[in-house]
């Protein structure tokens, strides 16, 4: 895109507005909220009970360059997510959150399986988060803030629940729930395991997501769309092993038949960079495949994944590209429309929220260069 403007800075890519598709619940607690509830609830394996320190944990324990040992995080954080109020208040501070990072629009997912323990339903998981995702929308609003915040439901890949929270992903559908998605490590896990989930969900006309080409390859994304009808790729980040890019300098490329199916087809990729930095998808965010993907105009959007365990958010997302790609504020609305076009809510909703609060949010930002400061002591 032609640039007319400097790249944005910190404080215009805060204020941007932004869409997330990709974001994990249970991914993205306040460290202090963790030690908070680990005491009310008296569980005691915490490895750090001060709030920076834990913050810190996370960080290093997820940086090991192994998704397996990316997960193991995930302990922690759901064994004080296994009461209603612990879900509420999770879910509530997970919107206000991300209303203060400027996103606008979110879809949030969640394994409803994972927060039983302690003797909730499935239903009564779903209706806590819920009711959380509504207040953190009234607290961010009373904060000047706009967010809408749907749920996504995931199943785990290497579990045998997926057709139950499929099913329970369509009854409440219409209350706050917007689409279903599978999760866990692909390894040994592939998601054709699940077929009837998938079946059950196209017959009933609903939204799903799948985990796919992350840490497993070309045939992770290929069950996932061709057997499984994905609607969208969880990362799909390996689908730059049938890109063949030339090596002599010319920037000629050649898709695959599988790239160019994805590319064709506008099938959104659901990319988090700093994720997969720390479980070894890629080795750094110039060298990551969301600079040459977008160059090809594959359909990619820019996530968080999981913003405690990656000490991230989408502002810092979108400022690590605009150092690694120069990016400018053309190309952060290009991933956020693109983030837009893909989400699981009505068509006339989404055209919306991108005519009347996207490009008019980046339209501005962008007219900020031709009023420059006036100097302090003009002679």
């Amino acid at each position: 895109m032609t640039q007319t403007s400097p790249p944005p800075d910190r404080e215009q890519i805060l204020r941007a507005p932004k869409v997330l598709l990709h974001d994990h619940l249970d991914g993205g607690l306040r460290p202090a909220t963790i030690v908070e509830l680990a005491a009310e609830q008296g569980y005691d394996l915490l490895p750090a009970t001060d709030p920076g320190k834990l913050g810190m944990w996370f960080r290093e324990a997820a940086d090991s360059g192994s998704l397996p040992r990316y997960l193991e995080t995930f302990a922690h954080t759901c064994a004080v997510m296994q009461r209603r109020d612990a879900l509420v208040r999770v879910a509530a501070e997970c919107v206000e959150d991300l209303a203060a990072d400027g996103v606008v629009y979110a879809e949030v997912r969640y394994a409803p399986e994972q927060h039983l323990e302690d003797g909730l339903t499935l239903e009564q998981v779903v209706e806590a988060v819920n009711e959380g995702f509504r207040e953190g929308e009234r607290r961010a609003a009373a904060a000047g803030r706009r967010i809408r915040t749907g749920a996504l439901l995931t199943a785990m890949r290497h579990a045998a629940r997926a057709f139950e929270i499929a099913e329970l992903a369509n009854r409440y559908r219409d209350r706050g729930v917007v689409g279903f998605d599978i999760a866990g490590a692909e390894a040994g896990f592939p998601p054709t395991r699940h077929l009837d989930a998938f079946e059950y969900l196209k017959r009933e006309n609903n939204h799903f997501t799948i985990h796919a080409g992350e840490a497993f390859g070309l045939p992770s994304i290929w069950q996932a769309l061709q057997w499984c009808g994905a609607d969208r790729l969880g990362h799909g980040v390996r689908i730059i092993d049938d890109i063949e890019v030339a090596e002599d300098g010319s920037g000629a490329v050649r898709l695959g038949r599988l790239a160019a199916y994805v590319r064709d087809k506008r099938v959104p990729l659901e990319m988090c960079p700093t994720s997969n930095l720390q479980t070894g998808a890629a080795s750094s965010y110039a060298e990551h495949p969301i600079g040459l993907l977008k160059r090809l105009r594959f359909r990619v959007t820019v996530n968080t994944d999981n913003r405690l365990m990656s000490g991230t958010s989408m502002s810092r997302e979108f400022e690590h590209l605009v150092r690694a790609f120069r990016y400018s504020l053309d190309d952060l609305q290009w991933f956020t429309v693109n983030a837009m076009k893909s989400a699981f809510i009505p068509f006339d909703e989404r055209l919306a929220m991108i005519n009347e609060v996207i490009k008019p949010g980046y339209a501005a930002l962008r007219s900020e260069w031709l009023f420059p400061s006036v100097a302090e002591n003009p002679s």
